[in-house]
């Protein structure tokens, strides 16, 4: 059961990421912010993606 748990929250957090990534591109931010905001978030998917969600550049894509 563990195993499982762990995969699902993982697959969460990688959906989680992939949207705020996304967020990130669809954003009106320049490049170079752009650039820095999407490594975080792939370097450090939990923290980079709370840093963002409190921080970062929003796009207007809607899912």
């Amino acid at each position: 059961m563990g195993s499982t748990f762990n995969g699902l929250v993982g697959l969460i957090i990688l959906a989680l990421d992939i949207w705020a990534i996304l967020n990130v591109i669809k954003s009106g931010s320049e490049v170079g912010v752009k650039v820095l905001w999407i490594l975080l978030i792939a370097l450090l998917p939990v923290i980079g993606l709370v840093i963002w969600a409190i921080a970062g550049p929003r796009g207007n894509i809607r899912i």
